[in-house]
């Protein structure tokens, strides 16, 4: 949906990438990793990881990178980085135009040694002079940080076209390894590989689902979480189905089991989505965002976009009444206006502390004032009742306090993510302008206190600041979550 720039780079600005790996100050792990999600060096920090799909290395336009920030006690700290490329050595493949490594991005432990791993879907690479499009690279977690690298061997689906167009990781069967979902635009269109994994590549198992043909909605987004509060996790394929002469978005959840996913019920479709417990009951609750506005085909959208809360239950999804939360709804800030796109990126994370999982919500193209497509983030907050507008925040880069500021286009919010890098207990804020500075992009990074996100001691950074290239790479386009 996004309407990537293409143009040109100067070739000495993009070499600082052609080095391919860049460490400094990594960090050494303890004598035992963390075993935390997103801690790619297992020293009991979650490290970020942010894509820049379109950057310019070794002279390819739109071959990309991905950016990686350790944690520490007091954060993110941007001295300690490592940049990833297909020029890094020990990644596979060469940096091709078009390939937008990056582009898709999540992490988890698949080989089992404690460390994160980050795993990459280059939906866009070709393979060799076929038909066949789309690998996936794993790069390993270690000590001294992520390294190493090899594209998922086998066994492989039959038919790969955008193989690794979305990915996602977690314990599908419940047996202790993390298994990786990815999503194929040929079919079967969603493909899962049973974990663990060998350093080789090799997955224990593959299992095809033709999402299509079970359920009628294609695999276009995947979202991995915890919705029954069993020991495997669950997975929500996003997507589109057949409705009259045209199609609606939905959704479809794929419940977790022995043996592996199965075709749960459907429920309100959109282009991003979050799976936490918002209400503190112990099932997970999964929450979908529809920047579309409220037509025939988006039913499930609002004016200036819309989020759906279908809560879980022990059996998957609750006979609840699911909640709907626009700009317009008590509590949150800002007016529903056309063409906000409020739900573009979402995230999910315990930002004060309470039990309560709260939800952060980009509206890329909200307009401040007359400053179009400026963008902001809101932090809803969840409750005993569910998510709620009640005490929501909302933040932008005119609010006091925070970075820069706003500029038509930036789309300031189109990419969020809550992460608790420094192990407090608290998420902090995440935020991604991939349009800032012509499309250069960066990344805001908000702290949370007793009261959730402030903006009080926010900072940004942009691709340059880590020695990565200064011009149009969509630097902060996605996170790893």
């Amino acid at each position: 949906m996004r309407d990537h720039l293409r143009t040109t780079l100067a070739t000495a600005v993009a070499a600082a990438l052609t080095g391919g790996l860049i460490v400094a100050g990594a960090g050494t792990a303890a004598a035992a990793p963390s075993g935390l999600r997103g801690d790619f060096n297992g020293d009991g920090y979650r490290d970020l990881a942010t894509a820049a799909p379109i950057a310019k290395v070794d002279g390819k336009s739109n071959a990309g990178y991905v950016a990686v920030v350790y944690g520490t006690s007091s954060g993110l700290d941007t001295s300690k980085r490592t940049l990833i490329s297909q020029a890094t050595p020990g990644i596979p493949g060469v940096p091709e135009t078009g390939d937008a490594f990056g582009d898709r991005v999540t992490a988890g432990d698949l080989d089992g040694d404690g460390y994160t791993d980050l795993v990459v879907g280059v939906h866009a690479e070709r393979i060799g002079s076929t038909d066949d499009f789309g690998v996936v690279t794993v790069i390993w977690g270690g000590a001294s940080g992520l390294s190493s690298g090899t594209d998922i061997a086998s066994p492989l689906p039959e038919n790969r076209y955008a193989f690794g167009w979305d990915v996602a990781t977690g314990d599908f069967d419940g047996d202790g390894s993390t298994d990786l979902a990815a999503a194929n635009m040929a079919g079967p269109g969603l493909n899962v590989f049973k974990g663990p994994f060998t350093r080789t590549g090799r997955a224990a198992a593959l299992t095809g689902i033709d999402a299509q043909d079970q359920t009628g909605i294609n695999a276009d987004r995947i979202v991995a979480g915890n919705v029954t509060g069993d020991a495997a996790t669950d997975l929500v394929v996003m997507g589109r189905q057949a409705s009259g002469d045209g199609h609606i978005t939905r959704s479809v959840l794929y419940k977790g089991g022995a043996t592996g996913l199965k075709a749960g019920g459907k429920l309100a479709g959109g282009y991003a989505g979050a799976v936490a417990d918002v209400d503190k009951d112990g099932f997970g609750d999964i929450v979908t965002g529809n920047f579309m506005e409220k037509t025939t085909d988006e039913p499930n959208g609002g004016l200036g976009g819309a989020l759906t809360v279908t809560y879980g239950s022990a059996t998957g999804l609750s006979t609840r009444t699911p909640a709907r939360i626009t700009q317009d709804t008590a509590g949150v800030p800002g007016t529903a206006e056309k063409g906000d796109r409020f739900g573009w990126s979402l995230s999910a994370g315990d930002t004060d502390r309470d039990g309560y999982a709260d939800i952060a919500v980009g509206a890329s193209s909200e307009a401040l004032g007359s400053t179009r497509a400026a963008g902001t983030v809101t932090v809803l907050r969840g409750s005993a009742t569910g998510l709620t507008g009640t005490g929501s925040k909302s933040f932008s880069q005119d609010t006091a306090g925070v970075p820069g500021a706003a500029e038509p286009h930036d789309q300031f919010g189109g990419s969020v993510h809550l992460t608790d890098s420094t192990g407090d207990g608290r998420a902090e804020l995440v935020a991604g302008a991939f349009a800032e500075n012509d499309g250069a992009g960066a990344v805001w990074l908000f702290k949370a206190g007793t009261s959730g996100i402030t903006a009080t001691g926010s900072t940004s950074f942009g691709s340059a600041s880590l020695g990565g290239p200064a011009g149009l790479s969509y630097f902060g386009d996605r996170f790893a979550n």
